[in-house]
């Protein structure tokens, strides 16, 4: 059975808002509804607006905004572009990333090439039409039959209007019957009362209404099922079907909540707004692979050492990259996030708190902070056997920890931490010399990786080419490729013709393994990446 496209053969758009605070999980309700699509049989894709005006994630805190996740075509995203290629198993490109900073960068270079013809460039129509572009040309680039996109923020926020304005107006320019919107708020119950409070999710749609739109659907976030009553009161002020005010209540992990949506008949009221003639999913292994990350037996503890642990969102895929391999050997990964700084000034001693770990990871990061800490960390899993895992950073300290404490260099160092070192076992890459500009200006996106046959990394990924994302400015420097490697050390892959170190492994150690690329962001629930499967299988061993 085909599905039902608008008369034109374009696609269909569901539009996600938030209200009443950030932080609801937009991001996983935009996710799942996308995931409940493509069980009926739907091309389906997500796109994220961030109405911040930088340009993309790349140049953000991500103790402030997150993890950045970077697409294979080299974008810096928000982090809830990754949530949608777990959900999905679908690639992303950095055009499913708008932020109101490409907008208007857009408009401007549009104005000064004089494409408007003398007008007056305004917010409407013209930053709307250059919104409204922006996402037909990606439909329409990959042919889907529905575009979900999630619009950052909460509504009522000043940068937020020029975007929900273009949404109203494309449900005007493509129909009602093209485009459906659903508006995700939070049902609160205070303890001192013990009920679900609903006026928060009233204010919220009234200040949609006020923009001009209509929610179709209400998704209410909140801590257990939402009562009838609730779902009574809520239908009435918001002017929304029963069956359409859907309970986004917690579930044991974010990979149930297509489940715990479906339940209510979200596909079903989705397929009547949209005019869509499939309602129902083929669960497939989808509800097998999900249920994985509740069912365990037994857990493993993992220690995190980075710079950013003060928010666990800063690596976001770590953890779900963690999850996915806990989940495929029914085992539960615990992490303590533990500061890499804890080690350092005066705390050196206060490493050998990892021996209560089974395993070590280390993930990226930048700049002199730290640093010391997470060198501290890669040395002590060496010396004690512990299995570690290090990713981007970790992969270059690693590095650093082998050439000061196996080869005898005293002061090794990457030329990111210490520009006159007199061992720069890592060092800037040459084409990064000239680099002044800071945004989107590293070796960025999916590169192919040769990896050397007999090696574990061999082994573990059962190809001799494989293909990972990066995002680095430093690399391994090769002027100490020999003494590394008489000392123990095997450089496993190269990419980029054997310019580009990109594995490391020891192999008479239980489980040292360290990549320069993020193998974070290409692993999806039950198909967790091989670094990382390999790390969790070992630690579970410890």
């Amino acid at each position: 059975m085909q599905s039902s496209k608008p008369q034109n053969g374009r696609s269909k758009f569901i539009f996600v808002t938030g209200g009443v605070m950030s932080g609801l999980g937009k991001g996983v309700t935009t996710s799942s509804t996308a995931r409940l699509l493509q069980l009926a049989g739907y091309k389906v894709s997500c796109v994220k607006i961030d109405p911040y005006v930088n340009y993309d994630a790349g140049t953000m805190n991500p103790v402030a905004h997150g993890e950045v996740f970077v697409t294979d075509d080299g974008g810096e995203c928000d982090m809830d572009i990754g949530n949608y290629e777990r959900f999905i198993d679908t690639s992303m490109t950095k055009d499913h990333n708008i932020t109101t900073g490409r907008i208007y960068m857009d408009v401007i270079a549009a104005e000064r090439e004089g494409k408007y013809l003398g007008q007056c460039v305004q917010i409407i129509p013209h930053v709307t039409d250059a919104i409204k572009a922006n996402l037909r040309r990606t439909a329409e680039k990959e042919k889907l039959d529905i575009m979900v996109v999630e619009c950052g923020g909460t509504v009522g926020d000043i940068e937020s209007l020029p975007f929900l304005e273009a949404f109203r107006q494309m449900a005007l320019e493509v129909g009602r019957q093209n485009t459906l919107f659903i508006h995700v708020t939070l049902a609160p119950v205070l303890d001192v009362v013990g009920e679900q409070k609903t006026k928060p999710t009233q204010h919220s749609v009234q200040e949609l209404r006020r923009i001009g739109i209509q929610p179709d659907i209400i998704a209410v976030r909140c801590k257990t099922p939402l009562t009838p009553d609730a779902r009574r009161k809520i239908s009435l002020f918001a002017s929304v079907e029963q069956q359409n005010v859907i309970s986004c209540h917690d579930a044991p992990s974010i990979y149930k909540v297509p489940e715990v949506i479906e339940s209510q008949g979200m596909l079903k009221v989705v397929a009547q707004g949209l005019s869509l003639k499939r309602s129902k999913p083929k669960w497939g292994d989808w509800k097998k692979v999900a249920s994985s990350f509740s069912d365990y037996n037994g857990s493993v503890k993992i220690a995190v050492v980075g710079k950013y642990v003060t928010l666990p969102d800063s690596y976001v895929s770590v953890y779900h990259a963690l999850s996915h391999a806990g989940a495929s050997i029914g085992k539960k990964v615990e992490i303590d996030w533990i500061d890499s700084e804890k080690f350092e000034n005066g705390g050196e001693k206060k490493v050998a708190l990892l021996n209560d770990y089974q395993g070590i990871l280390a993930p990226g990061g930048f700049g002199k902070r730290g640093s010391e800490g997470i060198i501290s960390a890669a040395n002590f899993a060496r010396e004690n056997e512990v299995p570690y895992l290090g990713i981007c950073f970790g992969f270059q300290l690693a590095i650093v920890a082998f050439a000061r404490h196996v080869c005898g260099m005293a002061g090794a160092n990457s030329t990111e931490l210490d520009l006159h070192t007199k061992n720069p076992v890592v060092d800037f890459m040459p084409e990064q010399r000239n680099v002044h500009d800071m945004g989107g200006t590293m070796r960025l996106g999916a590169h192919d990786i040769a990896v050397t046959p007999g090696t574990l990394a061999h082994k573990l990924y059962g190809a001799t080419t494989i293909r990972r994302r990066h995002r680095h400015r430093y690399e391994f420097n090769q002027n100490y490729l020999d003494a590394v490697t008489k000392a123990g050390l095997v450089l496993s892959a190269h990419s980029d013709s054997g310019r580009r170190m990109e594995i490391l492994e020891i192999p008479d150690h239980k489980f040292y393994f360290a990549v320069q690329y993020h193998a974070e962001f290409s692993s999806r629930p039950g198909k967790p990446e091989q670094a990382f499967d390999a790390f969790v299988r070992a630690a579970a061993r410890s």
